[in-house]
């Protein structure tokens, strides 16, 4: 696990997520909250691998902007750290394949997790959040129902967003996620996938459960 301090690692992840096709462009916003309370956001409109030290936005939890040109998603990451105290990083990125499960399945409540043990043991569950207009109010309001229990979920037509108590558990969520997506999607082309037997699934939910609410 990286030990670089907390806005270099947030800068860090941008890049990686960038790298790895998760952000295109602008797209996409990370943040992190600082021990003085503020939180540090990515900048509007700018690539994320890209982003400087000095690119970085600083917004207060109620939402006052102290410095910079903050994400227009702003609402999703404040969202989160006033539902959730042990919030320490959010990541919202648009991973191509978890997006693709909300358009061909619509009426999908969370990504399938019967059938492979990495979502159970990574995630517990990963629910799907209603379709929300990006950049409004209601995407921080869409979350509410979801927090705390859940740190990683799939933005219905939109994205995914993960949490966590550093900006690796968000960022290593975010990359979870669209993998996980994507071995279902092939799955699912090649016939659809089998579900584990009642009682494997019981056993990785207590293993789950022993190891706690972070995302692995």
């Amino acid at each position: 696990m990286s030990s670089a301090p907390p806005l270099q690692a947030l800068l860090d992840a941008a890049q990686r997520l960038h790298a790895r096709g998760l952000l295109a462009a602008g797209d996409g916003n990370l943040s992190v909250r600082l021990e003085d309370g503020r939180i540090a956001m990515t900048p509007r409109g700018v690539p994320k691998a890209q982003v400087r030290l000095e690119d970085l936005a600083y917004l207060s939890l109620d939402g006052t902007v102290l410095s910079g040109n903050p994400s227009s998603e702003r609402a999703m990451h404040l969202a989160v750290y006033r539902a959730v105290p042990e919030a320490r990083a959010v990541v919202h990125a648009h991973p191509p394949t978890a997006i693709a499960w909300t358009l061909a399945r619509p009426d999908l409540a969370e990504l399938p997790s019967d059938s492979l043990p990495e979502v159970i043991l990574a995630a517990g569950r990963i629910p799907v959040v209603p379709m929300a207009i990006p950049g409004t109010e209601a995407m921080g309001t869409a979350l509410l129902p979801f927090l705390p229990a859940h740190r990683l979920l799939i933005l219905a037509r939109h994205g995914g967003l993960a949490w966590g108590e550093s900006v690796q558990e968000a960022a290593g969520g975010m990359e979870r996620l669209e993998q996980v997506a994507e071995i279902l999607w092939k799955a699912e082309t090649l016939g659809g996938a089998k579900p584990l037997a009642p009682s494997e699934q019981a056993e990785l939910r207590a293993l789950r459960a022993q190891l706690g609410p972070r995302i692995i």
